[in-house]
């Protein structure tokens, strides 16, 4: 396994909690941190003087750009700054050009930031969004691991997806990771489905961007939306949207202000004219500390690193979990290779997963209940002791 490049002072949060949650609000990361703290003084210092003084080097746009466009390995003209996956998402599906009679395939437990969007789109315009069943997973063989329950959510099957296409469908949308089960899609298959079918696939990656390998353009991917504070160790009210050129084309804007136009600051020169890069979707003011913020974790702890290399370190935790849980009291959901994610989910075989959470909490351990499973999700910075210390607590509760 290939060591991973961290500096130990980048985590502070692991001095005061045991955390096996990066699933859901994750400790922000000292480089994150610093780096909007910096700007939010500078502002409290001298004013809009602050905005004149991250430009060129330290353009905090163009940085961020850069950044996730090497972290996607994509062009930074496809990336756009927002503050959380359903901006984004809700800017697509408001934007996508459906008519009457076009059909939108998606999960029947998709997230909510990926579901509402073509709900409302599909009422408004007469569409039809088709859902996917739930299916039972294709599980590791492993002792303790048994069928789940119709009453959890599980996984969507690829065969089915590839069925319910037709000459109608326009569009795919799902999540890279499912939040509940940790269901993670095979995006090389689902990409070259949609190819084939000539269908546009979007995904939700806020379960992960910064766990998971996702590469859009090698993997046929037209939309990519995500927030940064989960895996990405970024603030609360950060995220980004990757958009193909000729995906964006398709989409109209809904949402516009002073930054969509490329006159930029000669405010009363109103002529229509927005970029037509990933600037298409930063239609005014976004919160620049923070997103200087979550430009800083990428910088400074996931580019030193390979993502694959994240991926096997987080794998091998995973491995610690099952090799060290009682099986007689957690059943694990525990995927085959290629639908693995950075989620393990537990599903509790005495008590529920919100009050074993509770007595966990109170011990200073978190790990997070969704839907009735317990989410086990530890991540780059997390040690083997912290894992097995996590999973000597959750028998002793069990």
């Amino acid at each position: 396994m290939q060591p991973l490049t961290l500096n130990n002072d980048h985590f502070p949060a692991r001095n005061n909690v045991n955390f096996q949650a990066y699933c859901s609000v994750s400790p922000l990361c000292r480089p994150a941190a610093e780096r909007a703290a910096a700007f939010i003084e500078r502002q409290c210092e001298v004013g809009r003087g602050v905005i004149f003084e991250y430009t060129g080097s330290r353009n905090i746009a163009g940085r961020f750009r850069q950044n996730f466009g090497q972290l996607l390995r994509t062009s930074p003209a496809n990336i756009s700054m927002v503050t959380n996956t359903a901006e984004a998402l809700s800017m697509i599906a408001n934007g996508y050009p459906l008519q009457a009679g076009d059909e939108i395939i998606s999960y029947v437990h998709e997230y909510p930031s990926n579901h509402y969007p073509w709900v409302l789109q599909a009422q408004r315009r007469g569409a039809e969004l088709v859902l996917l069943d739930d299916v039972e997973p294709c599980q590791d063989s492993r002792p303790g691991v048994g069928a789940v329950a119709n009453s959890f959510a599980r996984s969507w099957s690829l065969d089915e997806l590839e069925a319910q296409i037709t000459p109608r469908t326009r569009l795919v949308a799902l999540s890279h990771v499912q939040f509940t089960g940790g269901f993670a899609a095979d995006l090389r298959a689902l990409g070259d489905l949609c190819r084939s079918r000539n269908v546009d696939l979007v995904i939700d990656a806020a379960q992960s961007l910064g766990c998971l390998p996702l590469y859009p353009e090698e993997y046929g991917i037209a939309c990519v939306a995500a927030s940064g504070w989960k895996w990405l160790l970024g603030p609360i009210g950060t995220g980004v949207l990757y958009t193909s050129p000729e995906f964006r084309e398709k989409i109209t804007i809904t949402m516009t202000g002073a930054d969509h136009m490329r006159q930029e600051t000669e405010y009363l020169d109103h002529r229509w004219n927005p970029y037509d890069d990933g600037r298409k979707f930063e239609y005014s003011t976004v919160p620049y500390a923070l997103v200087d913020g979550l430009s800083a974790a990428v910088e400074e702890v996931f580019l030193p690193n390979t993502i694959e290399a994240i991926a096997a370190h987080n794998w091998h935790l995973q491995d610690l979990v099952l090799e060290h849980l009682d099986t007689r009291r957690y059943q694990p959901l525990v995927h085959q290779p290629q639908h693995r994610s950075g989620i393990l989910s537990l599903i509790p075989r005495r008590g529920t997963a919100k009050a074993i959470s509770a007595e966990l909490d109170a011990q200073r351990i978190i790990i997070t209940p969704r839907d009735g499973y317990l989410r086990f999700a530890p991540h780059l910075c997390t040690t083997e002791e912290e894992v097995v210390a996590a999973v000597a607590a959750l028998n002793r509760i069990g």
